[in-house]
Formats: structure tokens, sequence, C-alpha cells
């Protein structure tokens, strides 16, 4: 059961309100508590809270902490969000539920191995280097129509499309153009929104918001929260 005046309820709330401003039902956003670089005992309230998905940047911090809470807790949906190595790709698909980081045709081809030998296809969302920003991962735009061919091609099953829009730039343009690219290719899933604009990714058409230090705190401050 959800715990009252936490940060939890409260990220509930505002995504409540997002949605109904943006005339939206709540049940169509799925709130992803992002749990890197934090123990059990962080992660355990929001567990108690019913909280039920979870990300990691890492597969090794993933292998590390989530064998031990998911034997305890087994509704959990584990998704990985950071940029993923073609050699873990067999852990990954063993691990996690959802991947939100597929950004090369690479990584098509070592997931769609993995994934036959795991026997478990997982959704993956493509994800976008929206602004062209060379520190970040994601596929460019004038890539994005080849990968997305390659990945149908080899039956890896796309929810939708990932983006991080540039820090200490106004969001709603790249939210917006990320829903209008993936109305375009008929894609349902947007990932995007984080812990400063989760409220605004909401309202122009998120279905997965990605949110660490607005429930966690910032005593570990790290890029992506």
């Amino acid at each position: 059961m959800e715990l009252a005046d936490t940060p939890l309820a409260d990220v509930r709330a505002r995504i409540a309100g997002a949605c109904a401003r943006a005339r939206r039902d709540p049940g169509e956003v799925t709130l992803i508590a992002v749990s890197k670089t934090r123990g059990p005992d962080a992660i355990q309230p929001l567990l108690d809270g019913g909280q039920r998905h979870f990300a990691e940047n890492r597969v090794q911090e993933a292998e590390a902490k989530w064998p031990a809470l998911r034997e305890a807790h087994p509704a959990v949906q584990l998704h990985l969000v950071g940029q993923l190595q073609s050699n873990k790709a067999e852990v990954a698909a063993r691990l996690f539920d959802c991947i939100h980081s597929l950004d090369r045709p690479r990584l098509v081809g070592a997931l769609a191995k993995s994934f036959a030998k795991t026997g478990r296809a997982l959704p993956c969302f493509v994800q976008i280097n929206i602004a062209g920003e060379p520190q970040k991962g994601g596929c460019a735009l004038s890539a994005f129509p080849g990968l997305l061919a390659a990945a149908r091609a080899a039956d890896i099953p796309i929810a939708g499309l990932m983006c991080v829009p540039p820090a200490d730039i106004e969001p709603a343009p790249f939210f917006a153009f990320l829903d209008k690219l993936a109305r375009h290719h008929g894609l349902e899933g947007r990932s995007m929104g984080m812990s400063g604009d989760y409220e605004t990714a909401v309202m122009l058409g998120a279905t997965h918001v990605r949110v660490g230090s607005a429930l966690f705190g910032s005593r570990h401050p790290t890029k992506g929260d």
C-alpha cells in the first residue's frame, strides 16, 4: 500500500495532476524509480510503498543487488536505462525486463542472439540522441530509420522511443518532437522525463518517466536522475 506524505506519494500525485491537465488517464504512465547507486535500504521503502518498476544504469550493479530484492518481491519489473555493451547483452536479457537504450546496429544483433538463447525477448526502446550531443548515447536522428528497420527485421520487440534532452534547456520541444517521431513510426511508448521535468513529459505524451532524486533524495546526486 502506498504510504502518505512520502516522496513516492508526491511524485504519483504530480503525475496524476499532469495527466489531469493533459486529459490523460494516469494509468497510461509508468513511473520508473531509477535506483542506480542506491542500496537495498534506500530501495525498500519504495517497495513497501507499492512501487514495482525500477531502473539501473549498469548491468553489474543490477546483478549485485537485485536478485535478492526480486526474490522477496517477484512482481518487480527491472529496466535498463544506461548504455548497454554488446558483450553484456545476454546477461541483460536474463536480468532485466525492459531495455531503454537500444542505439546501434551491433546491439540489435547482440540482443537478437541473446533473446533467442535465453528465450526472453525483452521490449526495447530505441534511444534517440535528440539534440545530437556527442557526450550522450543514443542513435543519431539520421540513422534512426535504418536502426528501426534493422530491429524490426531481427524481431526485436520495439516498445517505443527514449530520449534525454540537453541539460539546462527547456525540455518541452524535445519531448514534443519525440512524441511526433514515435507517432510517425507507429510506436506507442515514449520513455522521457526525469526528476526535474517529468510533469512536462507527461503532458507531452510520456508513457514511462524515469525518476531518481525526486524519489530517493539527492544524497548521492548522479547525472541522469
